[in-house]
């Protein structure tokens, strides 16, 4: 892993901005790294306000979208709100769903099946409004691309509103209202919305023609939180407000079904991590393992009762996919020795046997074995269908544009893409994509990147300094929980390999006789040498709460250890 210290902000700026604040330089530092240099600047960034929150109004085709929805229920017309089947598209069909039926009755769901059809806009979910005589479809995260089928729903009289937030293509879809900050013809000032961002939008505008504030859509905040975490998007701006009192929805007074989902966990506080690691995949699990309407079902229902028998339901399928993705990738990482292609840029394997709702989780765990641009392939009918993760510093999507012509579809991300090609192609794809990724990525982007805040002495680590620091969260994407480096550091004797395989390192450490203070190195069982050494040695680290018997300590989240 290499390690890459963050440049050290103006000693000025650092000392003015600890001095405005009354904070200590440390803290004062990671602010400016993070583009607040003022008083007001960490007044809006450590006490987020609703009323910060853009106008909905300023993002194209908002003043459209709203008109066809009051219309639609003027006329009594039959509205479908239309999903993905991961946590983004399952929480915004809640949320939309949900609100709607608030005022108006004729509202249904509609979540594709990940088997039978695929990501996004379907033919089958828009035979199913046909046959049920629906006339207006709402499509969140998903859409943006739906050209043909767009165009299909339009030959049957039935309209479509957009709310996207993947990249447009070069065509956007005949929709009556396409909202998508992302389009190049929106001015729209916070392009880094989740589907359910973008949603929320929608229905804070449509809540300001009945009069209602911002204040009284707070309770839809869990949803919303939940997917900016689920879906890794950065944690500034307006999604850092969002996710800000999302999480205090989350830990006060979540809807029913997500308190069941949290019935078993013990922590009396909920963090964005928590929310990535515990909540979000018993989610997708559902969409992964059976449909993604049991994730819908558990997301809106309003008796407790009820969504305990749903979370039991969910909380079994989590279980089928972890057992399913520790398997398939066992399998692939056997497929990728045996065809002797560990020094290859990129790592592209298929078996179609292996279950499609998991081979984005192999993906991932692939790369924490060789790190490099990572696609799985299993079988879909007559095609293939894949799973792309990147590492970072590296654009999947444009790779995967540069092999648009083995492609049949793709969309994503810059770190996430999904594709589909015919199973005739597969290894011509295959030669190509690692062609593209071996001429246009960088070397240091083949290993793990380490990015560190700053470097500290143990003398500042202490109750108040946390406290401090704690108020930093929510953590994402542009705003990384904080990583220190501290130098000189010395085993007390009591450094040991924990966890089931023995895996995992705790260690109790000092630094210039200060300490001991405890940490927990995750993965780093194999650093044991380096700590039983007499030299000293460096680490890596954040700094977290343990919880412990009731009794609260601080302890370090080691991330790297080095000589």
């Amino acid at each position: 892993m290499r390690w890459t210290l963050l440049p050290i902000p103006t000693p000025q700026k650092v000392t003015q901005l600890a001095q405005e604040l009354g904070v200590d330089p440390v803290i004062a530092s990671l602010l400016v790294q993070r583009g607040i240099t003022n008083f007001d600047e960490a007044k809006n960034f450590f006490r987020p306000e609703l009323s910060d929150l853009h106008d909905p109004y300023l993002m194209k085709d908002m003043d459209r979208a709203v008109i066809r929805i009051e219309r639609a229920i003027e006329a009594n017309e039959n509205i479908l709100v239309y999903g993905d089947y991961d946590v983004d598209g399952t929480t915004s069909v809640a949320l939309m769903s949900s609100y709607l039926l608030t005022y108006y009755p004729n509202i249904t769901t509609y979540i594709p099946d990940r088997y039978t059809e695929g990501y996004g806009v379907s033919y089958k979910g828009i035979d199913f409004a046909e046959d049920n005589e629906i006339s207006l479809i709402i499509a969140l995260d998903c859409g943006i691309k739906a050209i043909e089928k767009v165009f299909y729903a339009k030959e049957k009289g039935i309209d479509f509103i957009i709310c996207d937030h993947h990249r447009p293509g070069e065509k956007l879809p005949q929709a009556e209202a396409i909202l998508d900050p992302k389009r190049s013809d929106c001015d729209y000032p916070y392009k880094e919305l989740c589907g359910c961002g973008v949603g929320f939008k929608l229905i804070q505008a449509l809540s300001g023609k009945r009069g209602l504030e911002i204040d009284d859509l707070v309770l839809y905040l869990d949803l919303v939180a939940t997917a900016i975490a689920a879906d890794i998007v950065p944690m500034t701006g307006e999604n850092r407000i969002l996710a800000y009192y999302g999480l205090q929805v989350i830990n006060s007074n979540p809807r029913p079904g997500i308190q069941a989902l949290l019935e078993s966990v013990k922590k009396p506080t909920m963090t964005i991590t928590d929310v990535v690691f515990i909540i979000a995949p018993r989610i997708n699990a559902a969409g992964r393992m059976k449909h993604g309407n049991y994730a819908v079902s558990l997301l809106t229902e309003a008796d407790p009762k009820k969504a305990e028998v749903s979370a039991i339901q969910i909380n079994a399928f989590n279980t089928e996919r972890k057992n399913l993705d520790q398997q398939i990738t066992k399998e692939a990482l056997a497929q990728i020795e045996e065809k002797h292609e560990e020094e290859r840029f990129t790592t592209v394997v298929y078996n179609e046997n292996w279950n499609k709702g998991v081979i984005g989780i192999v993906a991932s765990r692939l790369i924490e074995a060789y790190y490099r641009p990572t696609i799985v392939f299993t079988k879909s009918g007559d095609t293939l269908t894949a799973s792309a993760r990147s590492v970072s510093g590296f654009d999947i999507y444009e790779a995967l544009e540069s092999c648009s012509e083995h492609l049949l579809q793709f969309g994503g991300h810059k770190y996430a893409a999904g594709l589909t090609i015919g199973e005739k192609d597969y290894h011509d794809f295959k030669e190509a994509f690692e062609d593209v990724v071996s001429r246009t990525i960088e070397t240091k982007s083949l290993h793990p990147e380490l990015k560190i805040d700053t470097s500290i002495d143990f003398s500042s680590i202490n109750p108040k300094f946390y406290r401090v620091l704690k108020q930093l969260a929510p953590f994402g994407p542009g705003n990384m929980k904080p990583v220190f480096l501290s130098e000189g550091i010395h085993d007390t004797g009591q450094g040991r390999c924990v966890g089931e395989n023995k895996d995992h390192l705790r260690i109790s450490v000092t630094q210039n006789d200060i300490g001991p203070i405890v940490g927990i190195g995750f993965g780093l069982g194999d650093k044991l040498g380096i700590i039983k050494g007499n030299a000293p040695f460096k680490i890596a680290y954040a700094i977290d709460e343990n919880h412990w018997n009731g009794v609260t300590s601080l302890q370090l989240v080691i991330k790297d250890i080095k000589e």
